[in-house]
């Protein structure tokens, strides 16, 4: 057990790339105790929760500008924020891209809470499995929770090398954590076979997971060479679903891709620049950049229907399109660097300034506030028990 809220980075920002297909998946384990009761949502969330979740797309909308309710936690309160994504720390001065909501059109996303939230998930778990990204919306899910936990209650511990981090908030019995596993299917030489080890490492048996969901990073076309590959990836990992998951405990879902920010011209800005400097989304609506893959999240859509049909309910979460409008909200040049920066590097700042990752508080906080959204409308029937059996 570790009392110190520290959060080790010897592994962030590594991505596999060579015939990969990269999960950035994350994998939540929720796991009811025998015989527990359904919660009721949280005051002023039940009357329109039905409708937010299924009559309405919460993935379209736009950004709203708000002052008065965003951030939802604070860089400085948060004990647990990696130096990776601590933008304010790290000498960003303009602040602004902290008070951005996702607002969908129709309707409103819940009002996080988490206090209700870590009363569901009292005696289970929460396991975010993936890349680096996966590690910022699991510091994202601490961040959003720890201030409700007393300081003397909740602490970080290691597993396995530091590849499994786990928070404990003693109080509820439960854990939230994130394993290092970027690295779930191997696609090369007309094959593909799924990686995906680190839930039977940690539960013993895949169909003890509640909630799995897994992402898709934008290099990902790259990596697997074509849509063809990526299909056939896909249906391996549809397979692996079919044979390991019961379809009548586990929930699944797929988060499609993270955008990179390496064209500024995509968006009017200068050749040759990327997201250095910007401190304001874009606020065209469906804006999509030049090197956005349309025809992958078909594929995506096709494997997911195939599922459908065989019985199992696979959500895709679309989290792409509300993340192209954000081009102010990466780290950049201010986070702590891993390596020594070269003088060239120096003078040209956009030479190494980080388009990929995600600030906190930030648009991760909008995942997370999206999968509570799933969670708050979901009961706890018919999901299996983990944590202190």
């Amino acid at each position: 057990m570790k009392n110190k809220a520290e959060i080790t980075s010897a592994t962030w920002g590594v991505r596999s790339s060579f015939h990969s297909l990269v999960a950035s998946a994350i994998v939540a384990v929720l796991s009811v105790a025998s015989g527990g009761s359904r919660l009721r949502p949280p005051p002023n969330e039940g009357a329109s929760l039905q409708s937010v979740t299924t009559s309405c797309d919460l993935f379209s909308g736009r950004g709203v500008y708000d002052s008065a309710s965003y951030p939802l936690y604070e860089e400085k309160q948060c004990a647990f924020t990696s130096d990776q994504v601590a933008c304010e720390k790290f000498g960003r001065k303009d602040l602004e891209y902290r008070h951005w909501r996702w607002q969908p059109h129709g309707c409103d996303i819940p009002r996080f809470n988490a206090t209700w939230l870590l009363e569901r998930l009292r005696n289970k778990r929460v396991v975010y499995v993936g890349d680096s990204l996966s590690r910022g919306q699991w510091v994202s899910m601490i961040c959003l929770v720890e201030s409700s936990i007393p300081p003397k209650l909740k602490w970080i511990s290691y597993r396995h090398n530091h590849s499994l981090i786990a928070f404990n908030a003693m109080e509820y019995n439960a854990t939230i954590d994130f394993y290092w596993a970027p690295m779930l299917g191997l696609v090369g030489c007309g094959h593909s076979r799924i990686q995906f080890l680190p839930l039977v490492v940690e539960t013993g048996d895949e169909s003890s997971v509640g909630i799995i969901i897994f992402g898709s990073p934008d290099g990902i076309y790259k990596m697997v060479q074509g849509p063809r590959a990526y299909e056939m990836a896909l249906n391996t990992w549809s397979d692996w679903l079919q044979v390991h998951i019961n379809k009548s405990k586990t929930q699944v879902f797929f988060v499609s891709m993270s955008p990179t920010r390496d064209r500024a011209e995509d968006w009017g800005g200068l050749d040759g620049h990327n997201c250095y400097q910007e401190t304001e989304p874009i606020t065209r609506e469906g804006y999509s950049r030049s090197g956005s893959k349309p025809e992958l999240m078909r594929v995506v859509e096709g494997a997911i229907c195939r599922l459908w049909t065989r019985g199992l309910n696979v959500q895709i979460l679309n989290i792409t399109q509300l993340l192209e409008y954000r081009k102010d909200a990466h780290p950049s040049i201010y986070k702590r660097q891993l390596h020594s920066l070269s003088q060239e590097q120096l003078a040209n700042p956009t030479s190494y300034a980080d388009c990929l990752h995600w600030f906190l508080p930030g648009i991760s906080d909008v995942w997370n506030e999206l999968l509570y959204a799933y969670i708050l409308r979901n009961g706890t029937s018919g999901l299996q028990s983990g944590v202190g059996e």
